[in-house]
């Protein structure tokens, strides 16, 4: 019942505690009616208060002035009504309805200038300076164009005053003038202190965030614009208040090229399409969206599915037109208002920016909706090396398959490229087959191995087969064997061995055992040596009709060979990874004994390439056994082999093996080395199979060991990004994972939680295994703790909880997780929650014991019950510390990861601040002794806590019982002991406490 001052005023601070939205304006507007029926003004002023406050954080700008009047009449009639505070915002919020006055286009120029003077004269009537009344001249005028340098002048050379807009918000507005004026490093150095959250608000850093995107992508500040729009989207997504910055962002993903995120902040902001009570803020968010849909439209994308205004479907140049519509109607209202084109210039001007990169700008996010353009071209990492070519594509067929075969025959990666156009020229009819290129059955072959390449390297091993299998028929057909021969080897390489118990049946086909597909290819081998024997690989041996092509059918008959060889080191190199245990000793030897026939006939037919292949498959079983040294000279030695061969496209896999074997050695500033080659060397010759995704998640996990901490962030988000282009979902999230625990450690916990919660929206969460989805939760709620978002950590930690909870072999996990949800749930504010969740951690705990994680649990309940009630809290405070004193006391001697000085003393410590905020001071001291002294008991690990125990000590002692002398003498003790055990900011404290306290004694004693 709202029936009397009180009960309104109580109502007044509950809603004041609600997050601005719907729910709190709408509280407020009842509240104002409530308050209007006393006869004393004085809760109808706070009521219009907090209804303004909720009108300005929602955007309700045309709302608010109507708000104001009402406040200011009450003003004039009873100033006498308003306290000290209200009386200073009635001075503060003219400013707020002078802005409120210039966002709506019907609003005539000529009264927001009659405002603007209406608030110097007040301003000048109490007394107050002229700095705030110039700001929000100059802000009208640069809304209009209208002299804009004077209106500057005055603003920025007045000195600040008590009513001058926040330091922070200030700032922003400085650096927007400079972003107009096109000094974008001026802009971004102006930025600097509140980008780096030296000042800040309630509505900052977020909006200098959102502001700075744009000229930190133009100044190539790539990685902190990554970071400030992970951090700073959180803080306006949804919010109406904040639509012009969502605008911003919006803008962000189309000049970094990733125009998927920019769709999935479409589908997360689709109220800020009805939210219209701001028209420019709406104008600015409105140009966001066009700007993007434009760009999806002019990829080719235009019958793309979008979120717009609610109540109904929308494709992209469906919601574009729709928009564009409303845009151009508020342009032209807020410029006729105006008398000037200065606010439709500056849409023009944001709608004609082009992306800014070459190719996306990695996020590390996983966005749920797909980039709509052509194949989203993958990130490219590194230039191409100086000189490189990039492969051009023959407009004339024969001259493309020409091109094709001399590639593919110099093992060059670029030739995939041109297989994949001559099958899509031969699929679409625009090239027929020439008999200047063989039989048609050759080229079907080539193309038919060219894809049996591409299933392989999907892991559709099968498919791969029957593919190259056809390939050999074909050759067969038309008289090549030795193609014939290595194709069949091929497929036979590729073969996997029906598992235990598989139907073979359900395959279609019956499969070769390993022991058959082992004889198959010795019987290959057998076969490529008669072939050797019949027609040696000499320019003699060849016959009339072979002559012509010499040195080249040599070659290719070396290779398809060699290539039998290989096949079979391959077979037993799979074989080797079969199967949970170790190799038996048989393919161990069969290993080694295919290795050593591969490299011999290799260096005996001086095809170095394949001496470097065999190295490898030496170097990488060894690497996995533990014999480092012998892998890296191996690798080495491949890599020189590779560059005698003249085939320098074949030598990053190589790089990236022996940059994963330095790693295991430590040897992180070699790997990174290698592994930027790896990636410069597969840019630079188009190897669309070389493995990305992994190299960039083992740069960034290298890099990281270096300290070059950004660096690792950069390349992380590469590889996921990369993950996720090749639909590889769990690796992917396992990199967002790697890329999670770098960014915490480095104290970017917002950009981490942004990443996280990503990566648990329903429909990417439903694509993981369920344990991942449960470790990314847990990383979320213990970030979002560590942001101070304790509601939302709580709804995360319950969701885990939940999760959990089935888990019938992991009671441990059970028992850490209840633990955290009761705190999170107290932390929250949710006490018959967080106390329900208490009593189920303590169920766990007998189930599977973990004393110290229930102890800090008991802790933390203790001080946030006094925390939260004062000293109505204290029994129950220590009611909790009591059975923290139990738990500890019945924990066994002796139990793992269990100290019982540390957690005694950390009971004692909670017990003396908890005494001392009840002002129970001479308990509390004591309390501190005792946790000095168990914390004491810990020896060198006791240190550090033990110091800050004494602090509390010294606190009560000198500030609460004025006991000045005996705190000194404590804190020179407990600093020089501290200085000792090689803890000198704890000597620093404990130092500055005690100079503080010297300095409070009487002078002379």
């Amino acid at each position: 019942m709202l029936d009397t001052p009180e009960a309104v005023i109580e109502a007044l601070r509950e809603n004041h505690d609600r997050p601005h939205g719907l729910q709190r304006t709408v509280t407020a507007e009842e509240l104002v009616e409530a308050a209007g029926q006393f006869e004393k003004p004085d809760v109808l002023v706070t009521a219009l208060l907090e209804l303004m406050t909720a009108y300005e954080f929602t955007g309700e700008y045309r709302k608010s002035p109507v708000v104001f009047g009402r406040l200011l009449k009450l003003w004039d009639e009873s100033p006498e009504e308003f306290s000290e505070w209200e009386a200073h915002q009635v001075y503060w919020r003219f400013k707020w309805v002078a802005t409120s006055l210039l966002h709506v286009p019907e609003v005539p120029l000529a009264s927001i200038h009659g405002w603007v003077d209406e608030m110097r004269r007040r301003y000048e009537k109490a007394g107050h300076g002229m700095q705030p009344v110039a700001a929000m001249r100059y802000h009208v005028a640069a809304h209009t164009g209208v002299g804009v340098a004077d209106a500057y002048d005055l603003w920025v050379t007045r000195p600040r005053t008590e009513l001058s807009d926040c330091e922070a918000c200030e700032t922003r507005h400085l650096a927007e003038h400079q972003m107009r004026e096109g000094d974008d490093a001026k802009a971004l150095e102006t930025l600097r202190p509140v980008l780096e959250g030296a000042m800040g608000c309630a509505e900052e850093p977020q909006m200098s965030q959102a502001l700075a995107l744009g000229a930190l992508l133009r100044t190539g500040r790539l990685d902190e614009a990554r970071s400030h729009h992970l951090t700073g989207y959180r803080r306006v997504r949804g919010n109406t208040g904040m639509q012009s910055w969502v605008g911003r962002h919006l803008e962000f993903c189309v000049l970094s090229r990733n125009e998927g995120r920019g769709l999935e902040i479409l589908a997360e902001n689709r109220p800020l399409f009805e939210a219209d009570g701001a028209p420019l803020a709406h104008l600015w968010f409105l140009t966001g969206v066009e700007l993007l849909l434009a760009r999806i439209v002019e990829d080719g994308h235009a019958d793309t599915a979008v979120a717009g205004p609610p109540g109904r479907n929308w494709t992209a140049v469906e919601l574009l037109g729709h928009v564009r519509a409303e845009a151009d109607r508020l342009t032209a209202a807020f410029d006729a208002r105006n008398g000037t084109t200065t606010v439709g210039d500056s849409r023009r001007w944001r709608l004609a920016q082009r992306p800014l990169l070459d190719a996306p700008l990695p996020l590390g996010l996983r966005t749920s909706v797909a980039r709509p353009a052509a194949a989203a071209a993958a990130p490219v990492a590194a230039p191409a090396a100086a000189g490189a070519a990039s492969v051009e594509i023959p407009d004339d067929f024969v001259a493309l398959v020409r091109e094709a075969r001399r590639m593919a025959t110099a093992g060059h990666p670029g030739d995939s490229r041109l297989w994949k156009r001559i099958a899509e020229r031969l699929a679409d009819g625009s090239a027929v087959h020439d008999d200047r290129l063989g039989p048609p059955e050759l080229l079907q072959a080539e193309l038919a191995e060219q894809r049996a390449g591409e299933l392989a390297m999907a892991d559709r091993d099968d498919e791969a087969g029957v593919e190259v299998r056809r390939a050999a028929e074909l050759y067969a057909r038309i008289g090549m064997p030795w193609q014939a021969l290595s194709s069949r080897a091929r497929a036979l390489a590729w073969a996997n061995p029906p598992a235990d118990g598989e139907d073979e049946s359900a395959t279609g086909s019956a499969r070769l055992d390993a022991d058959g597909i082992r004889e198959a290819l010795d019987e290959l081998l057998g076969e490529a040596r008669r072939l050797e024997t019949e027609a040696p690989f000499t320019g003699e041996a060849l016959g009339p009709a072979e002559a012509a092509a010499g040195d080249d059918l040599a070659l290719e008959r070396k290779l398809a060979y060699l290539a039998v060889y290989y096949a079979r080191t391959y077979a037993a190199y799979r074989e080797l990874g079969r199967g949970d245990g170790e190799p038996s000793p048989a393919a161990v030897e069969r290993f080694e004994a295919c290795v050593r026939a591969l490299q011999s006939e290799a260096e005996r037919l001086a095809v170095p390439h394949q001496v470097a292949n065999a190295r490898q498959f030496a170097a990488d079983v060894a690497g996995r056994h533990g014999d480092f040294a012998r892998a890296e000279a191996g690798l080495r030695a491949a890599l020189k082999d590779l560059e005698a061969a003249g085939r320098p496209w074949r030598g990053s896999r190589p790089r990236a093996l022996l940059a994963q074997i330095l790693m295991a050695q430590d040897r992180a500033a070699e790997a990174v080395d290698l592994l930027h080659q790896a990636i410069a060397d597969a840019v630079r010759y188009d190897d669309a199979d070389f493995p990305m995704a992994p190299t960039y998640a083992m740069l960034g996990h290298a890099v990281s060991h270096l300290g070059d901490h950004a660096g690792a962030v950069r390349h992380l988000s590469e590889a996921a990004a990369r993950f996720d282009q090749s639909g590889a979902p769990d690796e992917a999230a396992d990199v967002r994972l790697q890329l999670v625990d770098v960014l915490m450690r480095t104290g970017q916990q917002a950009d981490a939680v942004a990443i996280l919660e990503s990566l648990v929206a329903e429909e990417t969460a439903d694509r993981l295994p369920e344990r991942m989805v449960a470790q990314i939760r847990l990383s979320l709620a213990r970030g979002l703790r560590e942001l101070e978002e304790y509601l939302p950590s709580a709804e995360e930690f319950l969701k885990l909880a939940d999760t959990v909870s089935g888990w019938k072999d992991d009671a441990p996990i059970r028992t850490m997780v209840t633990a955290d949800t009761a705190v999170a749930l107290a932390l929250a504010d949710r006490w018959d929650a967080a106390d329900a969740a208490y009593g189920r951690a303590l169920a766990a705990h007998a189930e599977a014991p973990n004393p110290s994680l229930i102890t800090h649990m008991m802790c933390e309940f203790a001080r946030l019950k006094v925390d939260a009630e004062g000293p109505e809290g204290l029994e129950a405070a220590l009611r909790h510390l009591a059975e923290a004193d139990a738990l500890v006391a019945s924990v066994p001697a002796g139990t793992e990861d269990f100290y019982p000085w540390f957690e005694r003393g950390t009971v004692h410590y909670r017990r003396a601040r908890v005494l001392a905020q009840a002002e129970r001071f001479e308990e509390a001291l004591a309390e501190a002794e005792a946790a000095v002294a168990s914390h004491g008991e810990g020896g060198e690990d006791g240190e550090s806590p033990r110091a800050e125990a004494t602090r509390i000590a010294a606190l009560i002692e000198g500030n609460a019982l004025g006991r000045f002398n005996e705190a000194i003498a404590r804190l020179t003790t407990a600093a020089a002991r501290c200085r000792k055990a090689g803890l000198p900011e704890a000597a620093q404290i404990l130092d500055s406490l005690r100079e503080e306290y010297m300095s409070r004694l009487p002078h002379g004693r």
